[in-house]
């Protein structure tokens, strides 16, 4: 059965609710819930990102958002909490989450338009990559990065990215995975997406 989630135009105001099918074939409007895990530690300010599974329909393998997803027909931005837990297998209560903002954003590649109103957060990470019980239909590994170089790499100052984390193969034996990537291995949310949420971040941490 096809998911539903609700539609709005440009300016938020809704429309009723359509398949995620039509949604992203006609480029209705729809909320998603997203959520970066950052850490402060020592001096040291990190990024998490997620690699998406090889088995996504969309973007799959690319670097993304630690964990986000669609909100259903019957479901408030607070519910978007099961995200993480289904995704990262990381329990956490929306009252832990940090308000990032809320925007307006697209993707559009052929026939895929996903204009999503995106409500964004923070959640401060304070476990190890242990703690990680990952969807692996949904999420093939998750990488930290320094968020001062995680700001300039999107801020068009450097052109590469190291990322430390770890992976699950096709076999299924998790491993090491450390290298550097380009825009090109990310999701390709618009410029100014990735742009505004660095800034956002870099206040949060300041």
């Amino acid at each position: 059965m096809d998911e539903r989630v609700k539609i709005f135009d440009e300016k938020r105001n809704p429309m009723g609710v359509a398949s995620r099918d039509e949604v992203h074939r006609v480029g209705h409007w729809h909320e998603v819930f997203q959520c970066w895990f950052v850490r402060k530690e020592e001096g040291c300010k990190k990024v998490y990102l997620q690699l998406r599974s090889s088995l996504k329909k969309d973007f799959p393998g690319l670097f993304d958002i630690t964990a986000a997803g669609h909100l259903m027909e019957d479901e408030s931005v607070n519910d978007g909490v099961r995200e993480i837990e289904e995704e990262l297998g990381v329990h956490v209560s929306y009252e832990e989450l940090d308000p990032l903002l809320v925007m307006n954003t697209s993707i559009k590649q052929n026939d895929f338009i996903d204009n999503e109103i995106a409500n964004i957060f923070l959640f401060e990470y304070d476990q190890s990559f242990d703690a990680f019980y990952l969807q692996k239909e949904e999420v093939a590994g998750i990488v930290q990065v320094d968020f001062d170089m995680f700001y300039d790499f999107w801020m068009e100052k450097q052109t590469d990215l190291h990322v430390d984390g770890f992976w699950f193969n096709a076999n299924g034996e998790r491993k090491n995975l450390q290298q550097k990537i380009s825009k090109r291995h990310f999701v390709p949310h618009e410029s100014s997406y990735y742009e505004t949420i660095v800034k956002e971040m870099k206040k949060y941490f300041s």
